[in-house]
């Protein structure tokens, strides 16, 4: 070996690269809806308040839930925290809306990477409709729309 080579070595946490690669799932979940979600809609000032909306959104990721955000008994996958942007003075709204998609519980409930996508695709959908107006009810209603047709999570 000659004087000018040089080791490198890098460690990598597994805890670091599973977390990486889980919100890079979560980032193209999150990038396939909104351009799905705009291409969808009629005109361009409908589509230019669309990205307005989904810009003034935090999306982050966590590892888990904290305690008191776990439903009793159930298993949380994601949360939507915020006024709603159908709500009335939603655009004044002093704290952003903030989406958290949680790692652990997709990769325990969902150990096939295939299925876990999926699964992170199906969460961030349900979280970014919570955020434009649609309750937990209507939410139910599309998936199950989804499914009979067929779609990607059925």
């Amino acid at each position: 070996m000659s004087e000018d080579t040089k080791w490198t070595f890098r460690l990598t946490d597994p805890e670091d690269a599973a977390r990486d690669a889980f919100a890079e799932l979560v980032w193209a979940a999150v990038d396939a809806y909104r351009d799905e979600y705009v291409a969808g809609l009629e005109s361009e000032a409908l589509q230019r308040r669309a990205e307005t909306t989904l810009e003034s959104l935090v999306i982050m990721t966590e590892d888990e839930p904290l305690p008191e955000q776990r439903p009793p008994g159930g298993t949380l996958f994601g949360l939507y925290e915020g006024v709603r942007r159908t709500a009335s003075g939603a655009d004044w709204a002093i704290v952003p809306a903030r989406i958290t998609i949680f790692r652990r519980p997709h990769e325990w409930a969902f150990p096939d990477p295939i299925a876990r996508e999926r699964a992170v695709v199906s969460t961030v959908r349900h979280e970014l409709a919570h955020h434009l107006g649609t309750d937990e009810a209507g939410i139910r209603a599309i998936e199950a729309e989804r499914r009979g047709q067929g779609g990607p999570h059925g």
